[in-house]
């Protein structure tokens, strides 16, 4: 199988779900014409399966090796991350001040959906960037912007984010590594942070490190953590490369997926001077590093996305290839395609209808990333309710429709030959990692809940219930997240914890559906219009299918947000192990 872009879904989903022509009415987006998003979403497609695509296979295989203290990526990767660059597709929404072309993070979302569809693994690299453009962007000096955001506005240098190390994960407040003023401003950093995707390779001249460290005598937990911007190569006087920090690669992990992304083990100064400048003011770590995370966060969410699309893809491609049986029913006992069989149809159609959900609520979610850069009222908390759900419900379903996938392939689809299975090793990190999906859960439960006294998320319910009165799958689940929304509203923490990850899907499901049903009515409008076409028949029955059958399995989860903890806690340590 050969994978293509789905640029026709992704021009519609474009146009009738982040309201792109509506975004190209402010001047600040007025280069997104319809002509340019058009070539925008096909270039980058047809770049992603010609560039990207081939090197999933020797990605996953070879991976990234630690040869010498250095990061060497499989061979073809540095030849396509440099055409990358020289097609400008590492700047579509990096500040055009600096050398990007400032269209829309929408766009940016399309690029990232290709690319990461084709090579989830080598994605990776480009959505740090684009957190650490971020970061110096709302957060650097103007010394900072001028000396680092052109080279990574046009992806020639990458960007990292450094937060865990080994005693401190999701606790980020336990971390250690600390920073010393060396008196003329910058600072000596010393420390290990580990998972760190893409914190050495050799695919771009110098690298990006933004990591939080500990001033001295700052105070303990998340308040006393600084965020600091350390290079891999320290820059001279006219902002060339100079002498290398003290930066050693101790270790790249091996992992289950994504094994061409180096995920690494750095000691920064612990053997030399390793250097680094301060962003934002002392203790502004952790608001300059959400910055960075919240976007990601998105993109991370949009990776299920990616995997649902590939996976898609290879098991519609291998069912209508596969014969086995004759089909249950026939007159004829001549054996058939797997693709006739009704339960093989039943795991493709929830495939695509969830392949296509997904992509609603991340491409949704982007619109209201620029609506909120250009200040619209309301937009920002849209994006806060959105980020918690997206990335959830994303990753979930990304990695449930490639475990179908599997299913699809029968046996096969356990062979890593077929590449059937690297989709769902590659895909389950992201539950994990940029704050797991638990964490995302209590993010939504603890404090996106309480926007605004609880008005943000109520009257983001009470807008899909008005619009879905004649769709009664749709009508009912969000009656039901009212509900839950009140008794949320008035539990304790400890049993609105219990029951979030319930809540969060409940919540995403409800989303994911009404933009579903606005999907589907636009589709008949323009089926109305101007006839039939396979595009358009896809895109009803696969709206259909998600309003009519995965919608109504949310119902299903309000016992669960509801419950309670009482009966989690009923066992203690030493009950729950016994």
């Amino acid at each position: 199988m050969t994978f293509a872009a789905p640029i026709a879904e992704q021009l519609f989903v474009l146009k009738h779900i982040t309201g792109i022509d509506a975004l190209a009415q402010h001047g600040r987006f007025a280069d997104a014409t319809a002509d340019v998003v058009q070539a925008i979403v096909e270039g980058i497609g047809e770049f992603a399966a010609n560039e990207f695509a081939p090197l999933n296979r020797i990605g996953d295989v070879v991976g990234a090796r630690l040869i010498d203290g250095k990061v060497v990526m499989p061979d073809g990767f540095v030849a396509a991350y440099q055409s990358y660059v020289a097609n400008g597709w590492g700047s579509i929404n990096a500040p055009s001040e600096f050398g990007g072309q400032g269209l829309p993070f929408s766009m940016a979302t399309v690029a990232l959906d290709s690319l990461g569809a084709a090579n989830m693994a080598f994605a990776l690299c480009p959505i740090l960037s684009v957190g650490a453009i971020e970061a110096i962007n709302h957060h650097g000096s103007d010394a900072q912007k001028a000396a680092y955001l052109p080279k990574l506005s046009t992806a020639e240098w990458s960007g990292t984010m450094n937060l865990t190390e080994p005693q401190a994960g999701s606790d980020v407040g336990a971390l250690r590594a600390t920073a010393t003023p060396l008196g003329d401003g910058r600072y000596q950093i010393r420390g290990q942070k580990i998972y760190i995707s893409f914190g050495d390779h050799d695919m771009v001249e110098n690298i990006v490190h933004l990591v939080l460290a500990r001033t001295p005598d700052a105070p303990a937990g998340t308040k006393g953590i600084s965020l600091f911007l350390v290079p891999k190569y320290q820059l001279t006087a006219d902002g060339g490369i100079g002498k290398a920090n003290d930066i050693k690669v101790v270790s790249i992990e091996h992992k289950m997926g994504i094994n061409a992304s180096p995920t690494c083990v750095l000691a920064f100064g612990e053997e030399g001077e390793c250097v680094g400048e301060l962003i934002g003011p002392e203790f502004g770590g952790m608001r300059a590093m959400f910055t960075m995370m919240n976007n990601a966060r998105l993109n991370v969410g949009l990776q299920g996305v990616q995997i649902a699309e590939a996976a898609t893809q290879k098991a519609i491609a291998f069912a209508q290839e596969r014969v086995q049986s004759a089909k249950a029913g026939g007159t004829s006992r001549d054996p058939v395609a797997i693709i006739e069989h009704p339960d093989v149809r039943r795991m493709l159609l929830r495939m695509k209808a969830g392949t296509q959900a997904i992509r609603a609520l991340l491409y949704f979610a982007s619109g209201y990333v620029d609506r909120a850069a250009l200040g619209e009222a309301g937009a920002r908390e849209m994006v806060d309710l959105l980020t918690p759900l997206a990335k959830t419900y994303g990753t979930d379903l990304g990695s449930e429709i490639a475990s179908l996938g599997i299913q699809v392939h029968g046996g096969m689809g356990f062979i890593e030959e077929t590449g059937a299975a690297q989709y769902y090793r590659d895909i389950r990190i992201a539950a994990i990692y940029e704050g797991t999906n638990g964490i995302q859960a209590a993010d939504l439960v603890g404090r996106k809940l309480g926007m605004e006294g609880g008005d943000v998320i109520r009257r983001h319910v009470q807008a899909i219930a008005a619009d879905a009165k004649e769709c009664a799958s749709l009508a009912t689940v969000a009656g039901a997240c009212a509900e839950v929304t009140e008794w949320m509203l008035g539990a304790s923490v400890d049993d609105r914890l219990a029951g979030s990850y319930a809540y969060t899907q409940m919540m995403a499901v409800a989303t994911s559906g009404w933009l579903m049903l606005r999907q589907l009515r636009a589709a008949q409008a323009e089926q109305a219009a101007s006839g039939s076409n396979a595009f358009l028949t896809g895109k009803i029955i696969a709206c259909r299918y998600y309003l009519d059958v995965m919608v109504p399995e949310a119902l299903a989860l309000k016992n669960s947000a509801m419950a309670g903890s009482e009966l989690l806690y009923a066992l203690d340590a030493e009950g729950m192990a016994a």
